[in-house]
């Protein structure tokens, strides 16, 4: 046992340990887990949890956590009780008109809205009819407006208002919104990175002790939610989202009594009370999000809303990293963080995550595209457009010519002909890039603002909007669709005309890559930088903003929070999240960490690192050396060796595709691959998601066909790519990962510019110790998760065994030796010559051959 583990162990202990109902009779490591995670939640501290995978950190999650909730709520009722002689009686009274006042909100929330949207139509007719006027009297002396018809006036924006005139306008209707708040119970919201590891830990709650009482609610997408077979067909989120709005705007407008013309499509599920009844059965009953489904079209509502109703009363909120780390999504689900607790799971990646979030990049032929857009959607209506939209819509044209311009091209030229005279990479603050493209006196936000109110036009993909063209009618989906149709008019020569090619399918308006880029430009000028990036042609040049420091927003959910827990089964090294997303946020003393070790046996794992080859060759691939042919036939050479002594299944990863094929074409052309394949069936790993589940299917039909037949091919041998679609989440089991092999030590490439920023970045904001300069330990760092995660991926149980080799002599380099988990490092052997490494591996599977039978042939 590690020694934060005894420390926690015997912490616990010293003051009594809490009861943790548990399904079966949990690991000593699993106790120490729970103890621990219940320390950090009563003290309002962020900890930092590392559990291997395979020792039932899930369950230790739930079962540590929930304990704590009921806990906290019967200490609460317990306080409640203590107050009861002087506070109940009143306490009483106002929680019964409080439930009253609720339900009568629920049963009146549509009238209320009706009512506000009458007031509000009221106030829009006037405004229309006296800037009507305005326009009339000045526009081109013109005498009359063109008519359009009833559809085509829905392609007409709504006036823009500022939020300073919204609040003049709308004080005492906030007032009212307040009541609307559902109160909210004391809950745990978990996340996790992917709807599949969403489901698996829902279902680990049903089989634990609290799956009968726990109030859990699954949130997801849209695309994960709908059960509007009309919508679901679109496929794109960005689609589906946009034609949900749609719809829902028009039950709305349904439910008030609007006069229409034309019928216009509602959404069936999108009842009141159905998802009312379907919010309380998600509460009686845990269920994950294809259960929730299934309810939703059993019941006729709408799961994705209906879910969100459900969040104020539910204990535990199951949802996806973005929706509770993006701010802006966060609000519009109605996720309250204030005095909560939050836990993320699989969290190795959450620096990059957080990243990935908040940069945003456009490309040339985007914004020549959205200029064309918006300019013909401008001069077709400019006379029915408010003044103030107007406005906007000229500032985002000009926005989009100046971005245009510093790419080095011409808005009004089609992008794909335009030659970029000096092509490169530029990195620039976010204010150097605004003065350079004239735009620094700009209000972004307000343009920001205007800009995603167009989402609902100029991407509403799916609607039934039917425009004149060309004295013809014709079904269009939305402003976008409408656009295309304009651009079948004759072009002025040399003029740029966004055009879908023939026979493709049309795509969204660029407009909400383009409103995520200008919002991040609204970031503080040293938390990013926008990188300039011009190759060959307009169209193939970019524009994107790079985040520089995730802390800025995951701050915001840590001092909102309660208490938060950052988990996975790989967190080294922590220095990362220390440094880099705690330290601007909460003080040192605040943060918790706790590493545990392993459920198996010692002796079922052989790390062993080689510095030397078959021919003594010192092993060091670093981009120097790793090219050289004697390197790689050295590596052909190990391969040859291990496939001898190795059952089953050999993964190999490699640091990048590239050198893999390099590798790869090097032993075909020498013959090391033909040999190799007499003992084991090769396969790669493929570039292309959609293969990755095809490929591992046959290479497990493969191990297991060998294992039963036997004969002279003993298994499989998988070339993997480290950082690729097999060094995260795929589980290499029993024979399906008796060895992982690293090749090399995969630093990231230095060369890249947004690496170069983020290591000048850390060097000039980060305090200097006594060691090496911060970028160097990013680079360290970045390389040494990225092997954590790949020799994670074989030992997935308690009887599970696994040798795993790192083929390189740095990695015996105490700076780096350190970074391994410890449950590996304590067991790490270092061999300096190849006979000793072989002698090792071949003892250790002879061993668990005799040990494990057929298991491990």
């Amino acid at each position: 046992m590690c020694f934060l583990c005894q420390e926690a162990a015997g912490a616990a202990q010293g003051k009594g340990r809490v009861n943790f109902p548990f399904p079966y009779t949990p690991y000593s490591i699993q106790e120490d887990f729970m103890a621990k995670l219940y320390d950090v939640l009563e003290a309002g501290k962020v900890g930092i949890f590392e559990s291997p995978t395979g020792t039932g950190k899930s369950l230790s999650l739930i079962c540590g956590a929930l304990s704590w909730l009921r806990d906290f709520e019967e200490k609460k009722k317990q306080e409640e009780a203590r107050l009861l002689p002087t506070s109940c009686r009143e306490e009483q009274i106002r929680r019964k008109k409080r439930e009253d006042r609720l339900e009568k909100i629920r049963h009146n929330v549509q009238l209320k809205y009706a009512s506000k949207r009458k007031r509000l139509d009221d106030d829009e007719t006037q405004r229309l009819l006296q800037l009507s006027a305005e326009i009339l009297s000045t526009e081109l002396g013109s005498d009359v407006l063109e008519q359009l018809d009833h559809e085509e006036e829905e392609l007409i924006l709504a006036e823009y208002e500022s939020d300073e005139e919204k609040k003049v306008g709308l004080l005492d209707e906030d007032d009212d919104d307040d009541d609307l708040e559902e109160e909210h119970v004391t809950k745990i919201y978990y996340c996790s990175r992917t709807h599949s590891q969403l489901a698996q830990f829902v279902h680990e709650v049903q089989k634990s002790p609290f799956g009968e009482e726990i109030r859990l609610v699954s949130l997801g997408s849209r695309q994960n939610l709908c059960v509007n077979e009309e919508v679901r067909h679109l496929g794109v989120v960005q689609l589906i989202n946009d034609r949900c709005m749609e719809m829902q705007k028009n039950k709305h407008e349904e439910s008030e009594g609007k006069k229409r013309r034309v019928s216009r499509a509602v959404c069936p599920f999108y009842s009141y009370e159905q998802m009312q009844f379907l919010r309380d059965e998600v509460l009686v009953k845990v269920k994950d999000i294809e259960q929730l489904v299934a309810l939703g079209k059993e019941t006729k509502a709408c799961p994705y809303y209906g879910s969100r109703y459900a969040i104020p009363a539910a204990q535990l909120v199951v949802l996806p990293y973005q929706m509770l780390l993006h701010e802006s999504t966060r609000c519009a689900s109605g996720i309250k963080l204030k005095d909560q607790v939050v836990i993320i799971d699989e969290a190795h990646n959450l620096i990059d995550t957080i990243t990935c979030i908040y940069s945003a990049e456009v490309r040339g032929s985007q914004l020549c595209c959205a200029h064309s857009q918006l300019l013909q959607y401008m001069e077709r209506y400019r006379k029915r457009l408010k003044a103030k939209n107007l406005m906007y819509i000229k500032q985002i044209l000009y926005l989009l010519e100046r971005f245009v311009s510093i790419l080095g091209g011409n808005v009004n030229r089609n992008p794909n002909v335009q030659s970029i005279s000096q092509a490169g990479t530029e990195l620039k603050s976010i204010n150097d890039f605004l003065f350079q493209s004239q735009i620094d006196n700009i209000n972004l936000f307000k343009v920001v603002w205007g800009l995603s109110s167009l989402f609902g036009f100029v991407e509403r993909d799916g609607a039934t909007s039917v425009v004149k063209t060309n004295k013809e009618k014709q079904k269009m989906a939305g402003l976008q669709n409408f656009l295309l149709t304009l651009h079948q008019g004759s072009d002025k020569e040399g003029e740029f005309r966004y055009r879908a090619e023939d026979g493709q399918p049309k795509m969204a308006s660029p407009l909400m890559q383009i409103e995520g880029f200008l919002s991040a430009l609204t970031n503080a000028n040293q938390d990013g930088r926008v990188i300039l990036n011009r190759q060959g042609t307009v169209a193939q040049s970019s524009l994107k903003f790079l985040l520089l420091n995730p802390a800025v927003h995951f701050a915001k959910v840590l001092k909102e929070c309660r208490a938060a827990i950052i988990a996975g089964g790989t967190m080294q090294p922590v220095s990362d999240f220390r440094e880099q997303l705690l330290s601007c946020a909460i003080g040192a003393d605040r943060v918790v960490e706790f590493s545990c070790g392993h459920v198996i046996p010692p002796d079922n794992i052989l790390p062993i690192i080689l510095c030397s080859g078959p021919s003594n060759q010192q092993l060091e691939f670093t981009y120097q050396k790793r090219d050289l042919p004697q390197m790689m036939d050295e590596m052909g050479r190990i391969l040859g060796n291990l496939c001898n002594v190795v059952p089953g299944g050999v993964v190999c990863f490699f640091p990048s595709y590239e050198y893999e094929k390099q590798v790869y074409t090097h032993w075909e052309r020498t013959g090391l691959l033909t040999r190799l394949a007499t003992k084991k069936k090769i396969f790669q790993e493929p570039k292309r998601a959609n293969q990755v589940e095809q490929v591992l299917a046959e290479y497990a039909k493969c191990i297991k066909r060998c294992s039963q037949v036997g004969g002279q091919v003993t298994g499989a041998l998988l070339f993997s790519v480290v950082g690729g679609k097999m060094s995260e989440g795929i589980n290499f089991s029993d024979d399906l990962g008796r060895c992982v092999v690293l090749v090399g030590m995969p630093y990231p490439n230095i060369k890249s510019p947004e690496l170069q920023e983020k290591m000048a970045y850390l060097d000039k904001t980060m305090p200097r110790t006594a060691g090496p300069p911060p970028s160097k330990m990013l680079i360290e760092n970045l390389c040494m998760k990225a092997v954590n995660q790949s020799i994670g991926r074989a030992i997935r149980h308690q009887k599970d065994f696994a040798s795993i080799l790192l083929v390189d002599h740095r990695y015996a380099r105490p700076s780096v030796f350190n970074k391994l988990p410890q449950w590996i490092k304590e067991r790490t052997e270092i061999k300096p010559a190849f006979g000793l490494a072989f002698a090792a591996l071949r003892k250790f599977h002879q061993e668990k051959k005799s040990c494990y039978g057929s298991e491990a042939s």
